[in-house]
């Protein structure tokens, strides 16, 4: 479990990113922080691998102080992929997955076992291993980030808006597989976005957040559709209006569920789920 105590975060220019946050994040859950620009989730993901220091208040992962730890111990044991997958252009994509095992200790043959056994399960071919980051696809290098960060077996996977450069077919399908992955490894998953529909998608918690991380409304998808807190967050959610209202509309195939911009969003299936 993750906890925010009360955490602010003032930077040297006076800007307050976060103003006395509290929350818990509960374990082997995903847990999406999603607002505008600016409002300070990075910088609250940044908190709980000590990338980003707190001016004030405790972040503390099962009941211990995230600042009572070496600070690249603790970032070693913590899953991070960011946007645009950082991954190192002289490293081949073994060679990027298997950078924790080997900094922590791990021989060269068991780094890069693992490499191999991690694209099998993010869905690369092991034919990529020996290839270099320029010679991938954006979602392709997104899967290599993803990888690298389940490296080491972490119990904590942070995600800083790691699909926000590919393309939406790509995207759609790289959320999927995050689904598949956390269905079947059961972490507790941090991910950061500015896209509500992906927050909803993704989230079994999602944390509503306006400037200075003010906490607008935090629940899971459901209860926050169903119930927004107020008429911002009902805006920003696309309730307001309609928008995520669903109709029937009849076609020659059958009936099908609609949104207030007539897209289609499903298929009405008799009898059946």
């Amino acid at each position: 479990m993750i906890e925010f105590r009360n955490v602010t975060k003032r930077f040297p220019d006076g800007t307050v990113a976060v103003d006395s946050f509290d929350l818990v994040i509960p374990s082997r859950k995903t847990t999406v922080f999603v607002g505008s620009s600016g409002c300070g989730k990075t910088t609250l993901l940044r908190m709980i691998n000590r990338m980003v220091e707190p001016t004030s208040g405790t972040v503390e992962i099962d009941g211990e102080d995230v600042a009572a730890k070496q600070a690249v111990a603790l970032r070693r044991s913590i899953g991070y992929v960011m946007q645009n997958s950082g991954l190192m252009p002289h490293f081949t994509v073994a060679e990027n997955i298997a950078t924790v095992p080997r900094l922590n200790g791990g021989t060269r043959r068991a780094a890069k076992a693992r490499a191999l056994e991690l694209m099998d399960v993010v869905g690369l071919e092991a034919s990529m291993a020996d290839r270099y980051p320029s010679q991938l696809s954006g979602g392709q290098q997104q899967r290599v980030g993803v990888a690298r960060g389940l490296a080491a077996d972490p119990n904590i996977l942070l995600m800083d808006e790691p699909f926000g450069a590919v393309d939406p077919i790509v995207r759609a399908e790289l959320q999927r597989e995050l689904i598949r992955l956390q269905q079947e490894l059961d972490k507790t998953v941090v991910f950061v976005t500015h896209d509500i529909d992906e927050a909803f998608l993704l989230g079994d918690q999602v944390v509503i957040l306006a400037a200075g991380a003010q906490r607008l409304q935090v629940g899971s998808p459901s209860e926050i559709t169903e119930r927004p807190a107020d008429d911002f967050v009902a805006a920003f959610i696309g309730a307001e209006r309609g928008k995520r209202a669903l109709s029937v509309k009849q076609t020659p195939n059958g009936p099908v569920l609609v949104d207030a911009e007539g897209r289609t969003q499903g298929v009405l299936v008799e009898g059946g789920a």
